[in-house]
């Protein structure tokens, strides 16, 4: 009788949620109806809308500005907090991502950033400029598959600056002239394809979350041409998409994004999967949009009603982005239910990071000790497995709100994986006479050494030694992943 009643209950949240967001629709096809901008359909400068939009472009502009929460977001780029994830530079050694990794920051340092970042290099190509540049939809429409793979110092960036371009903002989800929600990014229309979706059919709501799903998901860059892909043909799920990369990429000539300098073993890297996590959680499963939460209306000087174009996170905007459909509960009570399920889900990722990490020493030590490959070649298999159904949590900006079951789900088969990793490598390390105390003893002096140095740039230096020599060069590969 009680699991009927609540099971009545959630329908009846659902079916309030739904009516919230698609009244919030409607009340947008309204504003923008019939609406001519007088721009050009090229334009692609934000300034463009300065004085169109003052309210909405004052406040994408507060992204310069962001505030800490207590799991993302600083705008201190020279602060440098070597106890928050200090081990990265161990997961992601002979990758850009152990050279530099940072803090996130607002939508205005875009391009910036990716300027400023050590992991671009001169062998960088064109598609790590695709969700930074708001120049990007001309130059793919322009170029074709030639902006894929261009060398971006030599070509792409140039291009870029030459015509013009804004940081990630208006062009990338409206059109100019009539402020329509549109998809810019030919990798999402692809990726919806291939599950059979046709988004020409979106509804508005719909739009509210595929706009910013052009970006915040995971993807990989095509072995034929560099094209950013969705690996999304199985599903949204981590499972499903690592099935695509072990079957579908495989075939398509994608294996790895790059081969581990501890582990030799060919890796697969994360990359923000807010989008399909949200889809898979209880808010998109409820047709909750991105916006809902990250773009509430807010009354801007006590009158006029806006979407907030300030893309941060939900925690700043409770009243609006929470209060709106859980009218049931305080907004301490819901922040300090938010605050227990990122405290769990962080807890859960770093014992899945220890063990992920303890696995590539295992089996740097099986290949020094002569191991057969085929042994080997499992181990490793189980290393890059349990190494994805962490990072795929870990790359994701929620900090495990946006899916708290399906987060947790993952990194528990993350320890499995990573586990069975150690338990091969363990039982060929035993014929060989190795120590396994001493080797335990040798992972924690490694990890202590990476703690300890303060320059973030050398971190990655000390994660191998005369114990645990490199399996390859620790030089950046040709085009790490933006």
């Amino acid at each position: 009788m009680v699991s009927k009643k609540l099971h009545w209950i959630y329908l009846t949240l659902i079916a309030v949620i739904m009516l919230i967001a698609g009244c919030s629709g409607a009340e947008e096809a309204k504003k923008t109806e019939g609406l001519k901008t007088g721009l050009s359909k090229d334009e692609i400068s934000n300034e463009a809308f300065k004085d169109l939009f003052p309210l909405q472009y004052k406040s994408f502009y507060k992204t310069e500005k962001m505030e800490d929460t207590k799991y993302a977001g600083s705008i201190n780029r020279s602060k440098y907090d070597h106890d928050k994830e200090p081990y990265l530079p161990i997961l992601f050694n002979g990758y850009g991502f152990a050279t530099q990794y940072t803090e996130d920051r607002g939508h205005a340092y875009a391009n910036v950033d990716i300027r400023e970042t050590a992991r671009i290099t001169d062998k960088s190509i064109g598609s790590c400029l695709t969700c930074k540049s708001t120049a990007v939809p001309h130059m793919i429409e322009e170029m074709g598959d030639d902006y894929w793979g261009g060398n971006f110092n030599k070509d792409i960036w140039p291009k870029a600056e030459a015509m013009g371009h804004s940081p990630i903002g208006c062009t990338d989800c409206h059109d100019p002239q009539t402020m329509e929600l549109r998809i810019t990014r030919p990798s999402f229309t692809k990726g919806m394809e291939s599950q059979g979706i046709d988004i020409s059919k979106a509804t508005k709501n719909d739009m509210r979350s595929y706009v910013c799903a052009q970006c915040h998901v995971e993807y990989h860059f095509a072995a034929k041409n560099g094209e950013v892909t969705f690996p999304w043909a199985n599903g949204f799920k981590p499972e499903d998409m690592y099935e695509y990369y072990e079957t579908t990429a495989k075939e398509n000539g994608f294996e790895k994004d790059w081969v581990h300098n501890i582990s030799g073993t060919p890796m697969l890297k994360g990359q923000h999967p807010d989008f399909e996590t949200h889809m898979e959680g209880p808010h998109g499963k409820a047709g909750v949009s991105c916006a809902d939460c990250h773009m509430p209306y807010e009354r801007v000087d006590g009158k006029k009603k806006i979407t907030s174009h300030w893309w941060t996170s939900p925690l700043k905007t409770m009243e609006q982005s929470c209060g709106t459909c859980h009218t049931n509960r305080e907004i301490d009570e819901l922040k300090d239910r938010v605050t227990e399920i990122q405290d769990t889900h962080m807890e859960a990722l770093h014992n899945a990071e220890d063990v992920s990490i303890t696995a590539h020493y295992y089996v740097n030590k099986m290949i020094i000790s002569g191991v057969s490959d085929d042994k080997i070649k499992q181990a490793q298999a189980a290393v890059r497995k349990g190494q994805w159904f962490w990072d795929i949590c870990a790359a994701e900006s929620s900090a495990g709100f946006h899916n708290p079951q399906g987060s947790m789900d993952s990194l528990r088969k993350s320890e499995v994986a990573s586990n069975e990793a150690i338990r091969i490598a363990t039982e060929e390390l035993v014929k060989k006479g190795v120590n396994l105390e001493e080797l335990i003893h040798e992972i924690e002096k490694a990890k202590q050494a990476v703690y300890d140095e303060k320059d973030n740039f050398k971190k990655k230096d000390h994660a191998v030694n005369s114990y645990f020599p490199a399996l390859q060069p620790v030089a950046a590969p040709a085009a790490p992943k933006k």
